[in-house]
C-alpha cells in the first residue's frame, strides 16, 4: 500500500471518528437537556455558520497560498485587524447610507491591507526578516493601532452601529424549504467567499500559475531553472495572503455593523484558527473552507444555545472554537509542510 493511499484511508478514519463524536454530541444534548435536535440545527443556525466561516474561509486561502509558496505568513491574524478597522473607519468617515457605502469601505479595506503587506512582502522576501518575528509584529502593530484609532475616531474603543451587508433574496427561489433560505436568501458576502474558495482551487489545482506557486515551496531552485522567477511568484502569494486576510476583516466588520476594539479585538484569534483551518485542509482551499465551516458552527453554537434556552455558560461556549482547534491538530496529527517553508531564496545568477 503507498503512502499516499494509507494517508487517504486515515484520514477517512478519522473524518469517521470525527462524525461520530459529533452525533455522539448531539445525542448527549438531547439527551441532558432535553432539547430537539431539529431546534439546534436549524436554517438560521446553518446561515449563521456560514457567515462566521466566511471570514476564517478568506484568511486561510491566502494563508495556503503563501506558505505553498515557501513564505509563512503568520501575520493573518494582524492583517484581519486592519481590514475591519479600515473598513469601520471607512464607513464612519463617509457616512454610510447605502450598501454601495458597505462595499465600498470592504474595496478600501483590501487596498489599505495590500499596501501593509508590500511592505511586510519586501521584509520577509528582500531582506529575509525571520517570518515568525514579522508576523508576530504586525499582530502587535494591529492590536495596538486598531484601538488607538478607533478612541481617536469615536472616543472609545468601540465603533457606534455602522451599516452592514444586507442580505440578497431571489424571488420565489428563496420560498423553498431550507435550501431557499440557505442558498437564495444570503449574504452576497457569503457567495463571495464560495466564489473566492472556488477559484482558488482552480488557479492552484488546474493553472499554470498554480503549478508555479506550488514548485516555489517545493522545489525553488527546479522553478528558477525553468526560467520562473521565484521571489516574484513569492511576491504575488504573500500579497494574495493579505489582501484575503483584509477582506476577511472586512467581511466580519460588515456582518456584525460595529467595531469592537477590547480585548483582541473583535477578530478574535479568528486569523489563527483560519491558520489552523488551511493545515486541517492539507493545504487545500475546498478543505480549508470545510475547515472553516467547522469552526464556524462552533462558534455559533453560543447563539444558538441561548436561543433554545440551554443553560450553558457563555464564557464556556465562547471556548468551542479553540476546544476545537486542539483536537484537530491532536486527532489529525502533522500536515506535510513544503520542503521550502521560511527559507529566503537567491536566485544562482
Amino acid at each position: 500500500m503507498s503512502l499516499a493511499t494509507g494517508a487517504s484511508r486515515r484520514r477517512l478514519r478519522l473524518g469517521g471518528l470525527a462524525l461520530l463524536a459529533a452525533v455522539a454530541l448531539a445525542a448527549v444534548l438531547v439527551v441532558q437537556f432535553d432539547v430537539p435536535l431539529e431546534r439546534i440545527l436549524t436554517v438560521g443556525f446553518l446561515n449563521r455558520t456560514l457567515m462566521l466561516a466566511s471570514p476564517i474561509a478568506l484568511a486561510a486561502v491566502g494563508g495556503l497560498y503563501a506558505e505553498k509558496s515557501g513564505v509563512f505568513n503568520i501575520g493573518l491574524e494582524g492583517f484581519m485587524i486592519f481590514g475591519a478597522i479600515t473598513a469601520a473607519a471607512t464607513l464612519s468617515l463617509v457616512g454610510a447610507s447605502s450598501q454601495l457605502h458597505v462595499w465600498l469601505a470592504i474595496v478600501v479595506a483590501v487596498g489599505v491591507s495590500l499596501v501593509l503587506t508590500a511592505g511586510y512582502a519586501v521584509l520577509l522576501i528582500r531582506y529575509k526578516a525571520d517570518q515568525i518575528v514579522a508576523g508576530l509584529a504586525v499582530w502587535f502593530i494591529g492590536l495596538g493601532f486598531a484601538p488607538f484609532l478607533a478612541s481617536l475616531l469615536w472616543g472609545t474603543v468601540r465603533s457606534p452601529g455602522l451599516a452592514s451587508m444586507n442580505r440578497y433574496s431571489v424571488p420565489y427561489l428563496s420560498e423553498l424549504p431550507v435550501v431557499g433560505s440557505i442558498l437564495f436568501n444570503q449574504s452576497p458576502l457569503v457567495v463571495l467567499t464560495l466564489a473566492v474558495v472556488i477559484a482558488a482551487w482552480v488557479v492552484l489545482y488546474r493553472t499554470r500559475y498554480g503549478y508555479w506557486v506550488q514548485a516555489a515551496g517545493e522545489n525553488p531552485t527546479a522553478l528558477d531553472t525553468a526560467g520562473i522567477d521565484v521571489n516574484r511568484v513569492r511576491y504575488a502569494t504573500v500579497l494574495f495572503s493579505g489582501a484575503m486576510a483584509g477582506l476577511g476583516g472586512a467581511v466580519l466588520l460588515a456582518h456584525a455593523g460595529t467595531f469592537i476594539g477590547t480585548g483582541d479585538t473583535m477578530v478574535d484569534g479568528r486569523g489563527w484558527i483560519a491558520i489552523v483551518a488551511y493545515l486541517f485542509g492539507n493545504y487545500n482551499p475546498i478543505g480549508a473552507a470545510l475547515a472553516a465551516l467547522l469552526f464556524g458552527g462552533l462558534e455559533g453554537l453560543q447563539v444558538q444555545f441561548q436561543t433554545v434556552d440551554i443553560a450553558v455558560s457563555g464564557r464556556l461556549m465562547g471556548l468551542l472554537p479553540y476546544v476545537g482547534v486542539i483536537v484537530v491538530l491532536t486527532v489529525w496529527g502533522k500536515t506535510r509542510m513544503p520542503s521550502s517553508v521560511g527559507e529566503p531564496y537567491e536566485s544562482e545568477e
